[in-house]
């Protein structure tokens, strides 16, 4: 694996004592610190260092004000700028409000923002060093808080053998993430993708364990299962409550031995295999619904990680958008935007199928644009069925509330933040409607 890339920043300061302060708690978090103390110096600079993450430019500079040097930076490097000043006014703070720049602060910078700043840093040297594919990238490097939580976590556990549990709506990239995941650890097996629910229980017992010739009907051959064809890399369980109960108790064990014994062999054999698995509903209900052991449970989440849905990072939707937009542009030749009233229209959507319909959203409206310009009125929704008139909630009014509230929640992946919003509840309502169904039942 090729050597972590240490985050660039450049200082744009002509205050001596703030740049050698500044500079040296930068390379205390492993920070490369260049800086220039005029515009004149700064703008080669710019041009010089390839894509800094972070710049932090003060607006009283010798040869004239910070802000002059915006015609100079591109609209990607604006992202990761942010503005200091000692001498604050409306004015220059609204003129540099302007711009989309990270934030405008005053001097002294207090140690929580410099670590905030400097963990962006990180993040954008990570994605430059190629956390993962590209698809990966884009989605796990939203510039959300929420997804720069993701990046920590999955950047602290990778290089450990614990198992991690991934929670998230379909969409929300858990397999990009347990891509990332094996990416980082710098294991030499193979990354092999298992869905749970996707085989009968007697299928996925001999895929996941292997098994012997000849150890049941059809058995001509020996056949290695996916543990054993993950060893020293890294295995993922994606839809963990769908996998069968009967096949829960041999996971565990797996798990706890790290040894497996195929279908009809005798011996164990010992795998070094790491376990990424995923899940899109509450592994808390799914246990109380039968569905999921909680021994199982508490062994595959040694270190969970939450994937956060897109509607719970809404400054997300349009760099992403673009980013996807960008990618079509490249891939046929073609210079395609969107308006601003289309990014506006993106923004107000909700996202039940997240990033992955997002994506899909715009190669529709990519196709279908006959100018460059992408308006509103061109962003075709995702094609749902209609309602079956069989289907039509029936019943009493409390009936209605129940299956208005479950189907709620099953479009959200069991997200019940997302689901009290469209319903307009709180989610403590939600819980409690629940526990009175369960109670019932």
């Amino acid at each position: 694996m090729s050597p972590p890339t240490s985050p660039a920043v450049l200082l744009i300061d002509d205050d001596a004592s703030f740049a050698q302060s500044f500079s040296s708690y930068a390379k205390i978090h492993g920070c490369e610190v260049a800086v220039a103390t005029t515009l004149q110096r700064a703008v080669p600079m710019l041009r010089q260092h390839d894509a800094p993450d972070l710049v932090v430019l003060d607006l009283g500079l010798p040869d004239g004000s910070g802000l002059d040097l915006m015609h100079h930076v591109s609209r990607d490097m604006m992202e990761r700028l942010v503005v200091v000043t000692g001498d604050p006014c409306a004015e220059t703070a609204r003129r540099a409000q302007q711009f989309p720049i990270i934030e405008y602060v005053v001097k002294p910078l207090r140690r929580r923002l410099l670590n905030d700043l400097f963990r962006r840093a990180s993040d954008n040297a990570r994605s430059r060093g190629g956390v993962a594919d590209e698809g990966a990238s884009a989605t796990l490097r939203g510039r959300s808080r929420a997804m720069a939580d993701v990046r920590e976590r999955i950047r602290r556990i990778a290089r450990y053998e614990d198992t991690v549990l991934l929670q998230g709506a379909s969409g929300t990239g858990k397999e990009l993430a347990a891509r990332a995941i094996h990416t980082l650890s710098g294991r030499e097996g193979s990354f092999v993708a298992v869905n749970c629910g996707a085989s009968h229980s007697d299928l996925l017992g001999s895929h996941l364990f292997g098994h012997e010739r000849g150890s049941f009907t059809g058995a001509v051959r020996d056949h290695r299962g996916y543990f054993e064809q993950a060893t020293d890399g890294t295995l993922f369980l994606d839809e963990i409550t769908e996998m069968p109960l009967e096949l829960q108790p041999y996971l565990l064990r797996v798990l706890e031995s790290h040894a497996v014994t195929p279908i009809g062999a005798s011996r164990a054999r010992d795998v070094a295999v790491r376990v990424v698995a995923a899940c899109n509903v509450d592994p808390m209900v799914a246990m109380e619904q039968g569905k999921l052991r909680p021994d199982l449970y508490y062994r595959l989440a040694q270190f969970p990680i939450h994937m956060p849905a897109l509607a719970e990072r809404p400054e997300d939707i349009a760099p992403l958008a673009e980013e996807f937009l960008d990618a079509l542009n490249r891939r046929h030749g073609q210079a395609k935007y969107f308006s601003p009233g289309a990014l506006e229209a993106l923004q107000r959507r909700p996202w039940p199928g997240n990033v992955r319909e997002l994506k899909h959203v715009v190669r529709l409206a990519f196709i279908m644009s006959d100018q460059d310009g992408i308006d509103a009125g061109e962003l075709e929704p995702v094609w749902t069925p209609p309602p079956d008139r069989a289907q039509i909630l029936q019943g009493t009014l409390e009936d209605i509330e129940r299956q208005a509230i479950l189907a709620t929640l099953a479009r959200h992946g069991d997200n019940k933040t997302l689901a009290a919003r469209q319903l307009g509840i709180s989610v403590k309502t939600i819980y409690n409607k629940l526990d009175r169904y369960r109670g019932r039942s």
